[in-house]
């Protein structure tokens, strides 16, 4: 072998020993495409809420688009804090993500102390679903309409009791928001999700709540629940004999919840992309937007961009109900 061609195969044996070093050197989730493995959807609530709903719904799609299998974790506490929380702090691989609701810009005007920062911890991936709520009581309750609820409510200050699927949750906000337009004074019954509230309104043990519509709308009739009214601008369509609260004696009202994916700050934008894009395509399938249609919502599915500025305009709406209603630093 000449001298010219060891050389030359001495400079290939370097080059290539150099390529193979930085591929050792390279973290995992850049030597495989994403994802290599299951995927974990935190949801910070019990199971039966809508935000577990929606959460099993499209976990199941993107399971099928991914090929991975896509596991719902149930985190509840703190009114969405705990599972909120533990995403925060997980690896910002995308290997963990929160399918968030309401909670996620109410929680930070109401607690003493957050266990994490939502701007700086959390990457708003997209909203999900979005539709109203439902103001509910016991069938067997003596009022047939929001008015006749409302005039029980003051003559009975303090009286009336409501359930939520804990404090800073929007099912807890969507009725203080509900009292404070009402002018009436009623008080809060926390739970670890919002089936175990449903539990006690059936139950009788709460008088009432401002629930999310697929959960509180699978409850009605059968001597369970009854529906006095609708947080929407609009009727809905799924019970169109249900007025709105503006119809029922509150001019403007209007409560929407919404549920949406968020994943540890320092996510790969490749990433945040990825699951923003497969979420889109779900929610554009014939099947997807009919489940959503028979709970009550509607599919969204914006950028991750729209969906942070959309987060921080709702957050400084609901500073002015928690400041209203007396609510920061209860906890």
């Amino acid at each position: 072998m000449n001298r010219n061609r060891r050389a030359g195969l001495k400079g290939i044996w370097a080059m290539t020993a150099m390529a193979m070093a930085a591929w050792v050197a390279m973290p995992a989730a850049a030597q495989q495409p994403w994802p290599s493995k299951p995927v974990r959807i935190v949801v910070p609530f019990a199971p039966g809420g809508s935000t577990d709903v929606v959460a099993r719904m499209v976990g199941q799609k993107l399971s099928a688009i991914w090929g991975v299998p896509v596991i719902i974790e149930n985190r509840a506490g703190g009114g969405g804090n705990v599972g909120a929380d533990l995403v925060a702090k997980s690896p910002a691989d995308g290997y963990t993500l929160l399918m968030a609701s309401g909670s996620i810009t109410i929680n930070p005007h109401i607690y003493k102390k957050m266990p994490f920062d939502t701007v700086k911890d959390l990457t708003p991936i997209t909203n999900v679903a979005s539709g109203p709520m439902l103001v509910v009581v016991n069938e067997s309750a003596p009022q047939k309409t929001l008015k006749e609820l409302i005039d029980f409510a003051k003559a009975n200050p303090g009286k009336v009791n409501f359930g939520s699927a804990g404090v800073g949750s929007q099912v807890h906000l969507a009725a203080e928001n509900f009292a404070d337009a009402a002018g009436i004074d009623i008080a809060h019954v926390a739970y670890r999700g919002e089936a175990p509230a449903y539990n006690d309104l059936m139950g009788k043990q709460i008088q009432m709540m401002v629930g999310n519509f697929a959960a509180a709308s699978a409850l009605l009739g059968n001597g369970r629940l009854r529906a006095l009214a609708v947080t929407g601008k609009e009727r809905s369509s799924q019970l169109p004999e249900i007025p709105t609260v503006a119809e029922s004696g509150l001019p403007g009202f209007e409560n929407t919840g919404w549920f949406g994916l968020l994943a540890p700050a320092g996510t790969p934008a490749s990433v945040i992309n990825k699951v923003q894009a497969d979420t889109v395509k779900t929610l554009s399938q014939t099947d997807t937007k009919a489940r959503l249609f028979v709970q009550g919502m509607s599919p969204v599915g914006n950028s991750s961009a729209d969906f942070a500025k959309a987060m921080v305009a709702e957050s400084q709406r609901w500073a002015t109900v928690v400041n209203n209603r007396k609510l920061a630093g209860t906890n």
